[in-house]
């Protein structure tokens, strides 16, 4: 049975192009390609893409821009493809607003694996605990809708959330005053196969800090454990009237 989602590689090298839209059409997923950010935005004008692969190193507008500009206006998941093995590089890609990365040259499988992951992530359901509670989270004058996946100021100002920061702020409100390691996150958000010296998670903080308006030297809600991981310093309730969180 083929799956209704559509991926979209966008790839200037037209042997890698074809490998990836055969490979991934075997898998069972419906495919669209491009070869820059014009034909890339006419794909997703023309179809509903569910995730986007999307290459770095590109002629005309770079993988990397492409990249922001589909998270600002809110597009769909990306995994980034870059020659680069830098880690600096890969950081720069997540803090872009990609939902992960793979350098090149990869093993076809770990892409598909790749992408089940961030797509399971982004369709999941929610637990049972969270799908029973109020949508909305109160801390610290701050609320987060989690039905809309909103994140709201004390100022009333809407703030944008990426998947990936989205879910780390949500593993962080349900386990308040607890100390949860960078391994547990990683493994949470990204699944397992990731490599100790992966940032993705210290990029999603980072970037929550920022969203939070936290003074990055020292931030008081999301605070670092040295050796141990980060902790949500704020009491957290749930619903529209503020009832406190079990």
């Amino acid at each position: 049975m083929q799956s209704i989602e559509r991926i979209l590689i966008v790839d200037d090298d037209p042997e890698i192009r074809g490998l990836l839209c055969e490979y991934l059409a075997a898998a069972g997923y419906r495919i669209a390609a491009a070869a820059n950010g014009t034909e890339m935005q006419q794909q997703l004008a023309q179809h509903a893409i569910s995730l986007v692969v999307l290459d770095v190193m590109m002629p005309g507008t770079d993988g990397l821009t492409l990249c922001r500009n589909l998270s600002a206006r809110g597009g769909p998941p990306v995994i980034l493809l870059t020659a680069r093995g830098a880690l600096l590089d890969r950081i720069v890609g997540l803090e872009m607003g990609a939902d992960d990365y793979l350098p090149k040259p990869f093993d076809p499988r770990e892409l598909l694996a790749r992408i089940k992951v961030v797509l399971r992530r982004t369709h999941s359901f929610p637990p049972a605990r969270e799908a029973e509670a109020a949508p909305v989270v109160h801390f610290c004058g701050w609320q987060l809708n989690t039905r809309q996946r909103q994140l709201l100021s004390p100022q009333k100002i809407v703030i944008a959330l990426g998947d990936s920061d989205y879910q780390v702020l949500r593993l962080l409100l349900q386990n308040p005053h607890r100390t949860l390691s960078r391994d547990f996150l990683i493994e949470q958000v990204f699944g397992k196969e990731r490599a100790p010296t992966d940032r993705a998670i210290d990029v999603c903080i980072s970037r929550l800090r920022m969203a939070l308006q936290e003074d990055a030297r020292r931030p008081a809600l999301i605070r670092t454990v040295r050796h141990a991981g980060y902790v949500l310093t704020a009491d957290v309730q749930e619903g529209a009237h503020g009832h406190a969180a079990a």
